[in-house]
């Protein structure tokens, strides 16, 4: 999330927030408060999500977050991170026509940057021996 909070200091995104309470208030809103808020959204410059993935959506979240691509798709910046590959994001929405209709919108003038390993906090509890390195140990079995 470094390039999040680098763009967040250059004030390119104004707009990021916990993508699951975002989307639970939209699912509860109804009438001027939905729609400002949606307004919001879909014209912020940028919006940022860490970790999409990590919870499941339910059906009606997974919906929302259709919209909300939609809506800014080719209009503004949209950072996401995943510990899930794209053929896993069917699972991820509970749907494979909407993952599908969400990454045909989002893969469209994106740039996916794939990091492969361990991530630093990892490499730290390994560094300070919290952690055994379980690499080392299945090549020794």
């Amino acid at each position: 999330m470094a390039v999040g909070v680098g763009r967040c200091s250059l004030h390119l995104v104004e707009l990021a927030e916990e993508l699951q309470r975002l989307l639970a208030d939209l699912a509860a809103m109804v009438g001027p408060e939905l729609m400002e808020l949606a307004s919001r959204v879909r014209h912020a410059a940028g919006l940022s999500h860490a970790e999409l993935g990590y919870l499941p959506f339910e059906a009606n979240a997974a919906h929302l977050f259709f919209q909300l691509v939609s809506r800014r798709y080719e209009r503004g910046a949209t950072l996401l991170t995943s510990n899930r590959s794209v053929a896993e994001w069917g699972g991820v929405f509970g749907d494979a026509v909407v993952a599908t209709a969400i990454l045909d919108r989002r893969l469209h003038h994106s740039h996916v940057v794939t990091i492969r390993g361990d991530s630093y906090r990892l490499k730290a509890k390994r560094k300070s021996g919290l952690v055994r390195d379980t690499t080392a140990l299945a090549a020794a079995t």
